[in-house]
């Protein structure tokens, strides 16, 4: 490329590249730059703008050091002596100097050319598609801009050409225009052109506004009388039957029909008149009537009748889930109590437990077992407060929260009322949706519960309500007092098993047409371990659709004539190579199983430890929070203050670092109960002895080496039994709590309590 290009000095014009310019000349000067130009630079010139319109001159001290390259793609003589170009702009070019060839008459510059920026292939793909949906909108809207500007850009996959094709399409100003040229960013000039886009929208619809309140408005009445009478004529022109008289009377009867007390009722009935009076082209006819159909579709009165057999509620839980005695007897305590005094409050049940354990399936099985009505909301992510209790009637668009909008949808007033994933609302400048639900689900405020929308007091003491959530830690304190948790574990193998073969089986095969497949024990025993691995049966139950819908596909195939029988032998042909494989470590010297909860169920959390020469410095790594930080420098701290009894020397602590990692590495880690573990792991690799693989810990650990209680022993043995560990080190003041595990953890794990860490260290001794 040539460094130096031939000038023609533009005054009030800019030529963006990609654009064409039609350009007159008729001083000698411009006509030989033009000449110069096809003759020795294959028809390139360099365009630059004065942006002072009215200087004449050609001062090379008032020109821009930047402008663009374009090329004369047509040139005319004219009868009278002028020449006529097109020129279409190139790109942008910097400009080093301006060199006069002649009398400071024409001019050459050198320049050097601007460097397209790189952006990424998706994200050019989508401020392209976002610029054009933009322009489509503004196109739309603002009449000052054709639809011919969509069609020239609809193949135009360049950014940079996109942004300089829109921008002469705006009423912009010279300096603006002049903003975009020396911008060499295109993503830069993307962002620009869509401010501008946003400010004419704006600006165009301030002056539509002021047009608006400027015009002279029609005189009311008389526009109301037009418009009325011209409805008239339309309907008896359409011979329509239907009037408001006929709709004001519809709704006058629902309400004679209503169950409620006589206050409420003449309010209704006042909201009615209200609608009655108003015209038919009254902007807030809408918003009345859509009040009173919400006031007239809540139960306000109307009350289904509990099961009182408790043994027929009893075999409607048990039908539907296995175990969970401890809410099912909750239920069947509330029943009697109920049944024995006639009245009673409503209990706020929560039941916490990680995914897939059935929450949300035994909220439903204990409404149809009540023979309650069910309703469910979600208030997962939930942010507004609005949501909750609703807007006030007065705004455009307003409707009723989420709790009186659930209690339409029930049609009774006592109605087993879920609210699912309570753990996981958040608050911003919308309010605090905690706070709306506090009232709510508290059994003593409750029976005066206030819409906004509604305005009204609504009783909701008869409401069941049960909540769900995940992780009991991430409700907020407030909102907790007010419940009764119910913890639902994580299942184990074999209750698993009981699950697939009683519920999931016949279900699914309900579902898809066909009769109980035979599924052998064995083949769903090594789906459990080796295709999943999940505290409740989601997954699970994924996988044995996935079973039946490839036999149900062969069968409809006529590939098989009868259902096939599925064994541990042939489950590979219908799930592939497992997934997951017998995840106990490798005896190693450093490494020790240690025991980890989470709401998403209990796992083995292996700890590995190396030295090195050093200066005696801790290294932690993978993902370990500030608390499990703490415990390793106690544990580092209680090996240093008893090194003889461990047979270490003092030294090989000073002058070697400590390296602790916690396997699956991207996964966070917190909480103090892996003290135990981390011991344990610096004095495997300090002298040099191996833990057995099948052994895991969990424990808390004082400086002077006592073991303190921890907490969710029972997810933490059910993730231990999933992963083989067949012996768990525990706290002793943890050993009332394994009466009350499962009879099949109790059975295959080995619980080991202790008191002090000198206990462990003779169990890891003795091997």
């Amino acid at each position: 490329m040539k460094n130096n290009l031939p000038v023609i000095v533009l005054r009030g014009l800019i030529l963006l590249p990609s654009n064409e310019l039609k350009l007159e000349f008729e001083d000698a000067d411009s006509i030989k730059i033009v000449d110069i130009a096809e003759l020795f630079h294959d028809g390139k010139i360099l365009l630059v703008t004065n942006k002072d319109p009215y200087d004449v001159s050609t001062d090379v001290k008032n020109l821009p050091l930047v402008g663009t390259e374009a090329k004369i793609i047509h040139k005319m003589v004219l009868p009278n002596g002028k020449v006529r170009v097109i020129v279409r702009g190139i790109k942008r070019i910097q400009i080093k100097n301006y060199i006069s060839l002649k009398a400071d008459t024409t001019l050459e510059a050198l320049i050097t050319p601007v460097e397209d920026e790189v952006i990424d292939d998706l994200e050019e793909k989508a401020i392209i598609r976002k610029l054009l949906r933009e322009l489509d909108f503004y196109i739309n809207n603002v009449p000052n801009v054709g639809n011919s500007v969509l069609s020239k850009l609809v193949n135009v996959n360049n950014l940079s050409e996109l942004v300089d094709l829109i921008v002469p399409t705006l009423p912009l100003t010279l300096d603006r225009v002049f903003d975009y040229l020396k911008e060499e960013k295109a993503s830069e000039r993307a962002r620009m052109l869509l401010l501008d886009i946003y400010k004419e929208e704006e600006l165009f619809n301030i002056e539509r506004d002021l047009d608006f309140k400027v015009t002279k408005e029609f005189d009311k009445q008389q526009r109301d009388y037009l418009l009325r009478e011209k409805l008239k004529m339309l309907k008896e022109e359409l011979v329509e039957v239907t009037s408001k008289e006929d709709e004001i009377d519809e709704l006058r009867y629902t309400l004679a029909k209503l169950d409620i007390d006589d206050d409420m009722r003449g309010k209704i009935s006042k909201a009615i008149n209200k609608y009655e009076a108003l015209l038919s082209m009254a902007p807030e006819q809408s918003m009345e009537r859509n009040y009173i159909d919400v006031l007239l579709s809540l139960p306000w009165n109307y009350t289904t009748k509990d099961n009182d057999n408790l043994k027929e509620v009893k075999e409607s839980l048990d039908e539907t889930h296995n175990g969970l005695d401890k809410v099912k007897e909750r239920i069947i305590e509330y029943l009697a109590v109920k049944k024995n005094t006639d009245s009673l409050k409503s209990p706020i049940i929560c039941l916490v437990g990680p995914p897939g354990v059935g929450k949300t399936s035994l909220a439903f099985s204990i409404a149809k077992a009540m023979r309650r009505n069910f309703v469910k909301i979600s208030v997962g992510g939930l942010d507004d407060e609005s949501e909750i209790v609703g807007h006030r009637k007065a705004y455009i668009g307003s409707k009723p929260g989420k709790i009186i909008n659930g209690m339409i949808k029930a049609k009774s007033n006592n109605p087993l009322f879920l609210i699912d994933e309570i753990d996981k609302m958040t608050h911003n400048i919308h309010g605090d949706p905690v706070s709306a639900l506090l009232s709510v689900l508290d059994p003593e405020q409750n029976k005066y519960f206030q819409d906004n929308y509604l305005d009204e007091e609504y009783d909701l003491s008869k409401v069941m309500f049960v909540a769900t959530a995940n992780d009991i830690n991430s409700i907020p304190i407030p909102l907790l007092d007010r419940l009764e948790i119910i913890k639902l574990d994580g299942y184990t193998e074999y209750e698993k098993l009981d699950i697939v073969k009683t519920h999931i089986i016949p279900k699914l095969c309900k579902d898809m047409g066909i009769d109980n497949i035979n599924i052998k024990e064995d083949a769903i025993l090594n789906i459990i371990r080796l295709y999943t691995k999940e505290a409740g049966v989601r997954e699970l139950e994924r996988k044995i659709s996935s079973i039946i819908r490839k036999v149900v596909t062969r069968l409809v195939s006529n590939e098989i004539k009868r259902l096939p029988i599925i064994t541990s032998k042939n489950i590979e042909t219908y799930l592939g190579l497992p997934i997951y494989e017998d995840t106990i470590i490798e005896e190693k010297i450093g490494i020790v199983n240690g025991l980890g909860y989470t709401p998403y169920g209990g796992n083995t959390i292996p700890i590995e430890t190396n030295f090195y020469k050093g200066k005696g410095n801790l290294i932690l790594t993978g993902s370990l929070g500030d608390v499990m930080k703490e415990s390793a420098q106690i544990a580092l701290s209680y090996i240093k203050s008893n090194y003889k009894e461990f047979n270490i020397k003092y030294d090989t602590l000073e002058t070697n670092d400590i390296h602790i990692h916690a396997l699956d590495g991207a996964i966070p880690k917190e909480g103090p109960s892996a003290g135990i573990t981390l011991v344990t792991s610096i004095i495997s690799s300090l002298t040099n002895t191996k833990v057995k693989s099948n052994i895991a810990m969990t424990g808390e650990v004082s400086l002077h080496g006592d073991i303190l209680k921890i907490g969710g022993l029972k997810e933490k043995s059910l993730g231990a039994l999933r992963n083989g560990v067949d012996t768990i080190i525990i706290p002793y003041d943890n050993l009332n709590e394994v009466e009350e595990l499962p009879k099949e953890v109790k059975h295959r794990i080995k619980f080991i309590p202790v008191k002090n860490y000198m206990e462990v260290y003779k169990i890891i001794k003795e091997g």
